[in-house]
């Protein structure tokens, strides 16, 4: 079976827009060329579903939002999808992209979107594949790559997140787990690697017509390989008049885009002016990656090390003073052609007493802070790196105002680079987005030297 022509004959006719509500900005760390909508208005949802595009994402940024903010805005997302829909005759298929080590808004953020889109959805397909980051699914179970060993999801350091914490690492538990017991681990669906292996599309199909009512199906995947024939069922599922919703990482939104693969983006592909101007790397992330990826970055000689201290955000005069001190080091290293990498407390800052939104609400605090550094910038820099979600999110948006960017690509596996709009603060940027929770030890270095 060349299932490679069989999907990207099933994409070419599939007459649906493909909405990726992306709710932190590294999800399009699978893609290229595609546009990265930062608002979710009428205008821009009729601009999107009036495009040739038929794929495209809105960044929502609700992994930084509390529950009720984060039911707000898929309200009025839906209400914007569900009116351009009629506007141009175009049905959709919702991809909800979140954390491929499963934090997030789940169950509420698709609940909301079943509840508000005003269609029935057959079924809900778990698809947290993302092999680029180190992500498996395999007999239900979802691992995470940390060396050469896979370790279960919830034994690992994500599963202990102050905000969105799990304890199952099968997902079929974790549904149950995470919709507390409203849907059973026994009802999912699984979609096994033995029938993905022998390209069993029949019996896939099958599973995926049986599922009603917002019922779960849960996608083993170790391989791309494995994916297309899954997303080959699908869209003969699709074809049959069925209706999904897919809450997943990365991975099935390039799968079922049929977007292949392109080299890294090199220096020449990314600093195109400001070339004699020195580079800003912003680290918000507190994860132990992220901190050891931040240990091997000072091997390099001439770049500018400041640390800014985050704590302070408890105490809002100090903030204020700690942030004109970093913002007058960045500013001076930029113009003089030097690099400039700014770092939180490696820390995560918790308080006795703490609630989960609290914790969540002063993390977005503290990113705050740091998005000031790129908005405040006197200079434009030869490029931008954000390490961490919520950071990355914060910089393109609040601090760069970008509207509307083009995917230009990945600097290295996962990691997705944005080219500025004309409305932005820096048009025509590089703005790289380096999730926490990604790369090995040596990959923020490796960027870095390429770029400066």
């Amino acid at each position: 079976m060349d299932i490679d022509r069989l999907l990207q004959e099933q994409y070419a006719k599939f007459d649906r827009k493909i909405v990726v509500l992306d709710d932190d900005p590294t999800g399009s760390q699978t893609v290229h060329d595609i546009h990265v909508y930062t608002d979710w208005t009428q205008e821009t949802l009729d601009e999107a579903f009036g495009s040739d595009e038929k794929l495209f994402y809105i960044l929502t940024n609700s992994r930084s939002f509390t529950a009720e903010q984060t039911k707000k805005v898929h309200q009025d997302i839906a209400a914007a999808i569900r009116n351009a829909s009629a506007k141009t005759g175009k049905d959709y298929l919702v991809i909800s992209r979140s954390d491929s080590t499963l934090r997030g808004h789940f169950p509420l953020e698709t609940e909301v979107l079943r509840a508000s889109l005003d269609k029935d959805i057959d079924g809900e397909i778990l698809c947290p594949f993302f092999p680029e980051g180190g992500r498996y699914t395999i007999g239900d179970i979802h691992y995470v790559k940390q060396g050469d060993a896979l370790i279960p999801a919830a034994e690992t350091e994500f599963a202990k997140d102050a905000t969105f914490g799990y304890t199952k690492s099968d997902l079929k538990e974790y549904i149950e787990e995470k919709t507390n017991g409203a849907f059973k681990a026994t009802d999912v669906v699984s979609i096994g690697l033995d029938e993905l292996r022998v390209q069993d599309v029949d019996s896939i199909t099958e599973k995926l017509l049986s599922v009603h009512d917002f019922g779960k199906i849960v996608v083993n995947s170790e391989t791309y390989e494995d994916l297309k024939v899954f997303c080959y069922a699908l869209y003969l599922a699709m074809g049959e008049g069925r209706q999904f919703m897919i809450r997943s990482a990365a991975g099935i939104v390039k799968t079922l885009g049929c977007i292949d693969t392109k080299p890294y983006l090199t220096r020449d592909d990314l600093v195109t002016d400001a070339k004699d101007k020195g580079g800003l790397v912003l680290i918000g992330s507190h994860m132990k990656k992220t901190t050891a990826q931040l240990e091997v970055l000072k091997q390099i000689p001439g770049i500018d090390f400041i640390a800014f201290d985050s704590d302070l955000v408890l105490e809002p005069e100090a903030i204020e003073q700690e942030k004109k001190r970093v913002q007058a080091k960045i500013d001076a290293d930029i113009e003089n052609g030097t690099t400039a990498c700014v770092f939180t407390k490696r820390k995560e800052l918790l308080l006795d007493g703490d609630t989960k939104e609290a914790a969540l609400l002063r993390s977005v605090a503290i990113s705050d802070a740091v998005q000031s550094f790129a908005a405040n910038l006197k200079t434009k820099p030869a490029f931008i790196i954000a390490k961490g979600g919520i950071t990355s999110s914060d910089v393109g948006v609040k601090a760069l105002r970008v509207k509307k960017a083009l995917v230009a690509g990945q600097a290295a596996a996962g990691i997705p680079v944005w080219k500025t709009g004309p409305e932005s603060k820096f048009p025509g940027l590089a703005y790289v987005i380096f999730p926490g929770n990604v790369g090995t030890e040596t990959t923020l270095k490796e960027i870095v030297e390429e770029l400066i």
